[in-house]
């Protein structure tokens, strides 16, 4: 009976515990990110919410297959390329009639 009763007592404690870490973590949030001070400029002005940054696209090099950030791409001849040296490699190969 004893075995009961300690493993009532200590589900009670745990969930005041997590209770208590989860009001203490949303507050804590409240003060640094989203709080009204944070929403104001320095003049008292509100200031417009930013929206979030997306990922860069990413592109797949003709030569190697590789995927590079498109603005460390290199465009050549209307593929894309994920360096200058592949650009110039894939340009000098033979397509085509002059490869005959």
């Amino acid at each position: 009976m004893r075995q009961i009763f300690l493993l009532i007592l200590l589900f009670i404690v745990g969930q005041w515990l997590v209770r208590a870490l989860r009001r203490h973590d949303a507050q804590s949030a409240q003060r640094t990110g989203a709080g009204a001070r944070n929403a104001q400029g320095a003049n008292g002005a509100a200031r417009p919410a930013q929206p979030p940054q997306l990922a860069e696209p990413m592109i797949r090099c003709a030569e190697c297959g590789v995927h590079a950030p498109k603005s460390d791409s290199v465009v050549m001849a209307g593929q894309t390329f994920c360096c200058a040296a592949h650009a110039q490699q894939n340009g000098t190969r033979p397509s085509g009639r002059d490869a005959r």
